[in-house]
C-alpha cells in the first residue's frame, strides 16, 4: 500500500512539474480601434492590418520587423535586366484556410483585381505600374511592369497586396480566408476578434494556439485590463499618464519604439480658406510641436516638418521651415484677408493622439484667431466623412502606411493637394531603382510638401509596446501597420 502511495505521489509530482513548465499557448491583446471589416485589400483602416497582416493573409513578399523585404508566398524571384519583368516562384504545398490549393492563378486574380478599373483597393496606386500578370505554370507567375519600379518588391509586401482566392474574396470582410499561420475564428462585434492556429500551414508553425484581439479604446479601460491580467499585451498601448506606473512594474516589459505614423493636422487643400497658401503657412507657424507632443496622450513623439519618418535614411529635418511664431501667423492671416481670423471645424477620431492632441491644437490656433469647433467622430464615421467624402476642414490622424509620401500625388486623396512639380518628383521616384537617386528624390519631395504647408506636420507617432514580461517575440518597432504574431511565444 505504501509503495502504491509513493508511486502515485511521484506521478502527481511529475505531472505537476510538467504542467508548471508547459508554456502558455493563448494570448489576449488589447487594440484601440475596431476594424470596419477584415479585408486588407478593400479598406484603408490600419486596424485591419493590425489583426490580419502576416497572421491570416500573406502576400508574395512580406515586410520584416526591421522594414526589410522577405520572401512569403513567393520563395524566390528573378528580375529581368531591364527591371521590368519579375518572375515569382511560389512556395510548395500552400493551402487556403478552406482547404483549397494556392496556385499561380490565385496570384493573377489577386493582382488583376487590385489594379482593375473598379477596384476598391485603398492603395490601388501600388499596382499602377503593372502591365500584365501571367501564370507561367501552377507555381510560377510572371509580372511585367510598364517601366522599372524600385519599390515593387516592397509594395508587394503591403497588406493591400495579399493574395486571396476568387472563391472566397467577396466574403473576406466578414469571414477572411487566407493562407497564413492563423485562421479566423470569431468576431464579436464591438468586443473582440479571435484567430486560431492553422494546423495545415505550409511554413513554420506558430507557437500560439489562439490569439484574441480585444477592443479597448482608451486608457481608462486599458490600464485595469492590463494590471488584472485580463489582457497580456498591447502592441500600441494608450497608456496615457499611467505609463510611468507600468514601467515601474516588473511584471511588464515596456518598449518605446518607432512607427511609420506621421501624425498630422490634415487639411482640406481645396476648401476655402485652406486653399490659400498664406492661411496654411499661418497654421504651420501657430503650431507648437513640443506642446502638442506633451499633450497627445503619451507625451512621446518626434517632431517632424514633412511627411516622412525620422527613422528613414532619406529623412530631412524640416521642422524649421515654419517655426512656432504666433505673431507671424497673425500677420499671414491678415495678408490672406483674415485680420480677425475665421471659424472652422476639426473632426477628431478616437485615438488619444487625436482627441487629446486636438484640444492642444485648437487652443494654439485660437491664439492666432482661428476658432475651431471640435467634432468628435467614431472611426467608421471618420473613414466615411473625411477619408472617403472629403467632408471636413481639419482633422488629426496618424498615417501609418510605410513610405507613403506618394499619397500626395493622388488627385482623389482626401488632402486634395495638387502640385505638378511634386507629381513629377514622385513619377521619377517610381521608376528609379538607384538608392542614391531615390534618396535625392525623397528629400526633394519632403521639401516641396514642407514649403507648401500642405498639412500641419506635427510628430512621428511612437510605438508604446507593453506586454507581460514572459512574452517574447513582439515587435519593438512598426515598419508596417501590423501586429505580427508569427514569432510570438511564452517563455517555457
Amino acid at each position: 500500500m505504501k509503495m502504491w502511495k509513493s508511486v502515485l505521489a511521484a506521478t502527481v509530482i511529475a505531472l505537476s512539474a510538467s504542467a508548471a513548465h508547459a508554456a502558455r499557448t493563448d494570448l489576449v491583446l488589447g487594440v484601440v480601434l475596431e476594424p470596419p471589416h477584415l479585408d486588407p485589400t478593400a479598406g484603408a483602416a490600419a486596424a485591419i492590418d493590425e489583426v490580419v497582416y502576416a497572421n491570416v493573409f500573406e502576400g508574395l513578399t512580406r515586410i520584416g520587423s526591421g522594414g526589410e523585404v522577405l520572401p512569403a508566398l513567393a520563395k524566390s524571384w528573378e528580375i529581368s535586366d531591364d527591371g521590368k519583368t519579375y518572375t515569382f516562384h511560389l512556395q510548395d504545398g500552400v493551402k487556403f484556410h478552406d482547404g483549397s490549393d494556392l496556385t499561380s492563378e490565385d496570384v493573377v486574380f489577386s493582382l488583376d483585381r487590385a489594379r482593375a478599373d473598379d477596384s476598391t483597393n485603398a492603395q490601388k496606386a501600388l499596382f499602377a505600374a503593372i502591365s500584365s500578370v501571367e501564370a507561367v505554370d501552377a507555381t510560377t507567375v510572371k509580372v511585367t511592369l510598364n517601366s522599372p519600379q524600385g519599390s515593387f518588391l516592397y509594395n508587394m509586401g503591403w497588406g493591400d497586396a495579399v493574395i486571396v482566392a476568387p472563391e472566397t474574396a467577396d466574403g473576406n470582410k466578414e469571414n477572411p480566408v487566407g493562407t497564413g499561420p492563423f485562421k479566423f475564428a470569431n468576431w464579436a462585434k464591438g468586443s473582440s476578434i479571435t484567430i486560431e492556429k492553422n494546423p495545415d500551414y505550409w511554413g513554420e508553425a506558430v507557437a500560439l494556439d489562439k490569439a484574441e484581439f480585444r477592443i479597448i479604446p482608451d486608457a481608462a479601460a486599458a490600464i485595469p485590463a492590463l494590471l488584472s491580467g485580463d489582457v497580456q499585451a498591447f502592441a500600441n498601448m494608450p497608456a496615457g499618464d499611467a505609463l510611468a506606473q507600468i514601467q515601474a512594474d516588473s511584471r511588464f516589459e515596456v518598449v518605446i519604439g518607432s512607427t511609420e505614423g506621421e501624425t498630422i493636422l490634415s487639411t482640406n487643400n481645396k476648401k476655402a480658406p485652406f486653399d490659400n497658401l498664406k492661411v496654411r503657412q499661418a497654421i504651420a507657424h501657430a503650431l507648437n510641436r513640443e506642446e502638442i507632443i506633451a499633450g497627445n496622450g503619451s507625451g512621446l513623439g518626434t517632431p517632424i516638418g514633412s511627411h516622412f519618418s525620422p527613422g528613414n535614411a532619406a529623412y530631412v529635418d524640416l521642422t524649421g521651415t515654419y517655426p512656432f511664431d504666433p505673431d507671424k501667423a497673425k500677420a499671414l492671416l491678415a495678408e490672406a484677408g483674415f485680420p480677425d481670423g475665421f471659424n472652422a471645424t476639426i473632426k477628431l477620431p478616437p485615438p488619444p493622439y487625436a482627441r487629446d492632441g486636438g484640444q492642444v491644437v485648437a487652443s494654439q490656433l485660437r491664439n492666432v484667431g482661428i476658432n475651431l469647433e471640435i467634432v468628435p467622430v467614431e472611426w467608421a464615421d471618420w473613414l466615411d466623412q473625411v477619408f472617403k467624402n472629403k467632408d471636413y476642414d481639419l482633422t488629426i490622424v496618424s498615417h501609418t502606411e510605410p513610405n507613403d509620401i506618394g499619397i500626395y500625388a493622388r488627385k482623389d486623396y482626401y488632402f486634395q493637394y495638387d502640385n505638378p512639380d511634386f507629381d513629377a518628383v514622385i513619377a521619377e521616384l517610381d521608376v528609379s531603382s538607384d538608392e542614391a537617386k531615390r534618396t535625392e528624390l525623397y528629400q526633394k519631395a519632403q521639401r516641396i510638401l514642407a514649403e507648401d504647408a500642405v498639412n500641419g506636420f506635427m510628430f512621428q507617432l511612437p510605438k508604446v509596446g507593453v506586454w507581460d514580461a514572459k512574452l517574447e517575440g513582439m515587435w519593438a518597432n512598426s515598419p508596417v501597420q501590423a501586429t505580427d504574431l508569427t514569432g510570438v511565444h511564452w517563455e517555457d
